[in-house]
């Protein structure tokens, strides 16, 4: 090996270790500023999900696993600890993307049962009202859509006619949790359904029970961004414009016209009911005339001129 041959793998075994230094040097940098972090930020375990599970998933080792979490953001209802997520065979109530904490709001008891029930807060009910291809919006309604609910019923009063009606906002920004009996959020696609579960606190449960004896109650999607409340009025028929046309009914035929009565002068009359019976009134079949005599009237046929 000659002198310039010597002089490069000196050169590299030099560069080598000063590379080695710098990576270490690199690491103890990142560690101890994990440290550090760890110290001011403590960690704790969480149970988060490995893959996405969607409704009715049953919850087992291969699709959970515990993750870091920062201590002061671990979410409410959150598991630190496997044996407790899978306590019982939970399965999930809503759709869990990859990643995501496994709360106990979105799972069911540790019986298993995936029931709406076990999704309902404690202060918060479950209340079905009757849907149609209308007042459903025409099955885009689904489970997890923010809706308003109306009530259309008769305007109430003696005076009011079948045509009376209005509609009055009973509901604003309710969450819908069932279609049917279908509450996995997933299932986006248009359904005409019969019926829909909203969540509501007890006072608007009574209400929706009450409004849905007076009335036909319908749905309003909106927008879940939007919770703006307040505001609404009872709309009437007026609201819809035009409420000062009217058609007039239509004129009735005018009666026939009644054909006077032939009677006999008085003294006629009475010598024939004398002789006869009653007088029978005949209608005269030509022209006629009629003569007063006080406040008694005598109606004469006329003879045509030169007829006896």
């Amino acid at each position: 090996m000659n002198r310039r041959n010597a002089i490069v793998l000196a050169a590299a075994a030099i560069i080598g270790l000063f590379a080695v230094f710098l990576v270490n040097t690199w690491f103890n940098g990142v560690q101890q500023k994990q440290a550090s972090a760890a110290a001011t930020h403590p960690l704790a375990k969480v149970v988060v999900a490995r893959q996405a599970l969607d409704f009715g998933t049953q919850l087992t080792d291969a699709n959970l696993r515990l993750a870091d979490w920062p201590e002061a953001s671990v979410p409410a209802g959150a598991f630190t600890n496997l044996p407790d997520a899978l306590k019982g065979g939970r399965v999930a109530l809503r759709p869990i993307e990859a990643g995501e904490p496994v709360l106990v709001e979105r799972v069911s008891g540790p019986d298993g049962h995936a029931s709406i029930a076990a999704n309902i807060p404690g202060d918060m009910r479950a209340v079905s009202i009757s849907v149609s291809a209308v007042t459903g919006v025409g099955g885009f309604v689904t489970p997890g859509d923010v809706v308003d609910i109306f009530l259309t019923r008769q305007i109430p009063g003696e005076g009011a006619s079948g045509d009376d009606k209005m509609t009055s906002v009973v509901l604003e920004n309710v969450q819908v949790i069932g279609v049917d009996q279908q509450a996995d959020e997933k299932k986006t696609e248009p359904k005409v359904s019969k019926t829909a579960t909203v969540l509501t606190d007890l006072y608007g449960a009574q209400k929706l029970a009450l409004a849905s004896q007076l009335g036909t109650l319908s749905l309003a999607l909106r927008n879940v961004q939007n919770q703006e409340v307040g505001g609404t009025k009872v709309v009437t028929a007026r609201d819809l414009g035009g409420a000062g046309l009217r058609i007039a009914g239509r004129p009735s035929a005018p009666p026939a016209p009644s054909r006077p009565v032939y009677m006999l002068p008085p003294a006629a009359r009475t010598q024939q009911a004398s002789a006869t019976g009653p007088v029978v009134p005949r209608i005269p079949a030509g022209p006629s005339m009629t003569i007063y005599r006080g406040v008694a009237d005598t109606q004469y046929e006329v003879q045509p001129y030169g007829l006896r």
